[in-house]
């Protein structure tokens, strides 16, 4: 592998490639529109922070917003939370996107573990959306009105988004691949009207009959939920279970209609994304159209230079707020990439086969699928013709320096490699790609503009190349409107604003140099803290698994007030390996020698699965609680895992631990 280091350059830009960037033109068109000049990209972001107002008000102009009525003020007031923006302004999140239609050009581009290669033109979709649209204004749909989806990663699902913002509904949406208990907790609190599901769906070579789960959906919401409409997706002969008062999809894309839009005002809600819903009920998070619209062309022009000539792919399933960023990217005119099924299926070279086949030129995936594409020694630049990839995204975790070097020995050379950090809670970045910047290993780029990110230490005093809380001190667009039944906004309050007064935590231990460019460390309450020093979770991850024989970890720091400490490693090896002494002590002594004897594990256990969220997180805090000594039932909730079948170890594991004096933690 490559010798670089943490921070050092892995590739640059050439002049010609950051002249030609989407945030050039917008840096020669202040200057020409509004006479400012601004010498570099780090002097722009300080004017985009500083002035919240001005800035959001050249996104909107620069970008061409389209609107019913024009806003009359930007920021009524910059409190948080509660900061209102584009005050009178009234549009909607859809027409934005179908007004790119760009007739015969494919919009979407669909592959399936069955669908070898399916396309959408931007005449299609446009036909399509009108003809749902009017099917679900006959079915009594009004705005406001709350619709929901039990679909995978599909253009039926795209379609009915599309549709159901256009008609001023509330989109709501769950993965098929989510178990009955936990989509019912996200759905049973905001009372769909509208269900769109599935029969099933494919993954991993197997197909999973939904009929059940989906006639369990209309038992539980029976007291809002008018209509299903269903699309029949695995082509069963028969269901395993009959349902009732369902709609052909098919039927109601069926008649011809003219697309319209509703005229809505700015924060009019666009759609409710959840949490991750490990401990307790998940939160139903809402975002506006308007505040959805202007921050997705911020983040697809300024900062992703999509462009309608761009063929953009993310791997992600519906219940990742990933695709609801990817659906963004139409925004901008650029075709888009679903794929439904497994990255691993039939092997790890599926999606760099699809690269080849459709062109992709900006592909989206996780940390964790390059790292196990390095571990399965996957070399796609040796079997792909990958001349169309012009930049790599990975979100999700952070991803590890060899990481870094893996994607430029094996993908290409000539490659924008964007690691990002945001969430669900805003949909976008905080953090992420700059066009301006080299690419340094084991780096973000840079803070998103309008994004006042920062290091807090605990007394809220700002923190510069030192790791702190993530904090975000001004307003965005995207932050949420509310949570739905949250009476007196008291769960939104005390899930960012009850640490730092009028400040958002978000959670992430973050490093931010002087130049902008950041580290992301893992969640800050996962932190390890060895005698007062504190050490980010993924700092362990980098070197257990940069190890041969190391597939995944998993540390666990036991550390609470009057108990003993103790810090866990949980390891998945190489399938045919066995944590035996030597292996164990190669863990160890590469730990001390590579970040602090301080950090040696006091105990390590090799297990089959890391326990983790239907969005593939590991899930730190909830078996950091379990081990603690917490009611499993109060803090992991099975339906909300990926791979259920890991708990049991660490149930047995906790009972071992706390048989003696199991302590009331809550």
């Amino acid at each position: 592998m490559n010798s670089k280091t943490e921070g050092e350059v892995i590739w640059a830009p050439s002049q010609s490639d950051i002249e030609n960037t989407i945030l050039y033109r917008y840096m020669n068109w202040l200057k020409e529109t509004k006479g400012l000049t601004f010498t570099d990209y780090n002097e722009l972001w300080k004017w985009s922070v500083n002035e919240l107002e001005e800035f959001w008000a050249t996104v909107w102009d620069f970008c061409e917003v389209k609107a019913f009525r024009k806003y009359d003020q930007v920021l009524e007031s910059r409190q948080m939370p509660g900061a209102k923006w584009f005050t009178g302004s009234r549009l909607n999140y859809a027409e934005n996107i179908l007004k790119n239609n760009q007739g015969d050009k494919t919009a979407i581009y669909f592959r399936s573990e069955k669908i070898r290669r399916k396309e959408i033109s931007w005449n299609e979709l446009e036909k399509k959306v009108a003809a749902l649209a009017r099917s679900l204004k006959e079915l009594g749909v009004k705005p406001g009105d709350r619709v929901a989806s039990y679909m995978p990663n599909i253009p039926e699902t795209v379609i009915a988004f599309l549709a159901s913002a256009s008609i001023g509904a509330i989109w709501s949406s769950c993965s098929p691949d989510f178990g009955a208990r936990s989509v019912v907790d996200r759905f049973k609190q905001i009372d769909p009207v509208v269900l769109f599901a599935v029969d099933g769906y494919h993954y991993n070579g197997k197909t999973f009959d939904k009929s059940e789960v989906v006639a369990q959906l209309q038992k539980d919401l029976r007291g809002t939920l008018k209509h299903t409409i269903l699309v029949n997706y695995v082509e069963k002969d028969e269901l395993d279970v009959k349902l009732d008062h369902v709609h052909s999809w098919d039927e109601l894309v069926a008649q011809e209609a003219e697309l319209s839009f509703e005229s809505l005002p700015f924060d009019h809600p666009l759609w409710i994304v959840y949490s991750s819903g490990t401990t307790g009920m998940p939160k139903p998070i809402v975002h506006g159209h308007g505040g959805m619209l202007v921050e997705h062309l911020k983040t697809m022009k300024l900062h992703k230079n999509s462009t309608p000539d761009q063929i953009t792919f993310q791997f992600t399933t519906t219940g990742w707020v990933m695709w609801n960023l990817l659906v963004g990217s139409l925004i901008t005119g650029s075709s888009i990439v679903l794929y439904d099924g497994s990255p691993g299926y039939p092997d790890m070279e599926v999606l760099w086969d699809l690269v080849e086949d459709v062109g992709i030129t900006d592909f989206g995936t996780s940390a964790p699928f390059l790292i196990n594409s390095l571990k399965a020694g996957v070399k796609p630049k040796e079997k792909y013709d990958l001349s169309t990839l012009r930049g790599i995204g990975s979100t999700g975790a952070p991803l590890t320096e060899d990481g870094f070097r893996w994607v430029y020995e094996n993908i290409k050379e000539d490659l924008w490699l964007s690691s990002s950090s945001g969430g669900t809670d805003v949909c976008t970045g905080f953090v992420g790609g700059v066009p301006f910047f080299p690419v340094r290993i084991g780096e973000i780029q840079g803070r998103m503009l309008g994004v006042h990110a920062e290091a807090f230490d605990e007394q809220g005093n700002s923190l510069v190349n030192e790791v702190g809380e993530l904090v975000i001190t001004k307003p965005m667009p995207s932050m949420p409107l509310y949570f739905w039944n949250d009476h007196e906004n008291k769960r939104y309050f005390n899930s960012y604003y009850d640490t730092y007064p009028n400040v958002w935590k978000h959670g992430d231990w973050i490093r931010i140099s002087e130049n902008g460019s950041c580290v992301i460390y893992g969640r800050s309450d996962s932190t390890i803290n060895r005698s007062g020093v504190r050490m980010g979770t993924s700092d362990i991850y980098r070197i257990v698994e940069g190890i041969e024989d190391v597939m995944e970890g998993l540390v666990i720091d036991l550390e609470v007030l009057g108990r003993e400490t103790s810090l866990i490693l949980f390891v998945v090896l190489k399938d045919g390996i066995t944590l035996n002494d030597e292996l164990e002590k190669s863990i160890r002594e590469k730990i001390r020698a590579e970040i602090s004897p301080r950090f040696m594990p006091d105990k390590i256990y090799q297990v089959n699965d890391i326990p983790k969220t239907l969005n593939g997180k590991k899930m730190e805090v909830p078996i950091r609680k379990l081990l603690l000594g917490f009611e499993m039932e109060k803090v992991i909730n099975p339906d909300s895992m990926s791979n259920p079948e890991s708990l049991p170890f660490f149930v047995e594991l906790a009972n071992k631990m706390n048989e003696k004096n199991r302590e009331k933690l809550f």
